[in-house]
């Protein structure tokens, strides 16, 4: 049981302590990543706050999909209904709290991106049209509830996978499109940090991905799509 609860969690912990390492390199590197400050606050303070947030996250969502995957724990105890609307209320203040965190960086840590706000202004008016359609195509075709992962909880759910919206172009719509979010605050506020960190975010969502969700998805529904 535990074996299963775990698996590939190594990778996840080696994946973390490489990231962390790396970043830290950076920074080194390029002081003016951590220049600034808010609130009193240190913009160095602010980015490993910023890192902690979606490390905090993925490792809850972790716990919970592989503890009512194999266990039922939450199920049992609180009922289908009331464990997965409590999950989704952790989920949802998390995944809020990454967003609020790149912003309060952006603004810590914002001007010192040496280059013509112009490009960055462009690049952010690129993105924002491919996010506004993946939350459409989420609520339209896909499901919140299916996005926070419903099918950990309800084993009598078997739903299609979804070929709609922007889905009918990638089965990874959400990590590839939604966590570009992340870069509008530094992109606009031209922040090397509020950057930095929300390149974190989006290559360690897929660290999520190859450790956590896909190897769920082989279990509950034995064979996945491919791309």
């Amino acid at each position: 049981m535990y074996k299963k609860i775990f698996k590939n969690q190594v990778w996840h912990l080696i994946s973390i302590i490489i990231a962390v390492i790396v970043l830290q390199v950076i920074i080194n590197c390029d002081e003016g990543i951590i220049g600034g400050s808010l609130f009193g606050v240190s913009t160095n303070r602010w980015f490993w706050i910023a890192i902690l947030i979606p490390i905090i996250h993925q490792i809850y969502v972790f716990i919970v999909w592989r503890l009512e995957l194999y266990t039922r724990i939450f199920t049992r105890k609180f009922g289908l209904k009331k464990a997965f609307k409590i999950y989704a209320a952790g989920f949802s203040i998390l995944f809020v709290l990454r967003f609020i965190t790149v912003i309060v960086l952006a603004f810590s840590n914002r001007k010192t991106l040496d280059i013509n706000p112009i490009y960055m202004h462009i690049i952010a008016v690129v993105i924002t049209p491919f996010v506004i359609y993946l939350f459409y195509s989420v609520k339209k075709y896909f499901t919140f509830e299916r996005a926070f992962g419903i099918d950990h909880f309800d084993k009598g759910y078997d739903v299609p996978y979804v070929k709609k919206g922007i889905f009918r172009y990638t089965n990874n719509g959400m990590y590839i499109f939604g966590l570009a979010i992340l870069y509008l605050p530094g992109l606009l506020l031209l922040s090397k940090a509020a950057i930095l960190v929300a390149f974190f975010n989006h290559v360690y969502i897929w660290v999520h991905y190859y450790t956590v969700e896909l190897p769920d998805m082989r279990y509950i529904y034995k064979k996945i799509p491919k791309e």
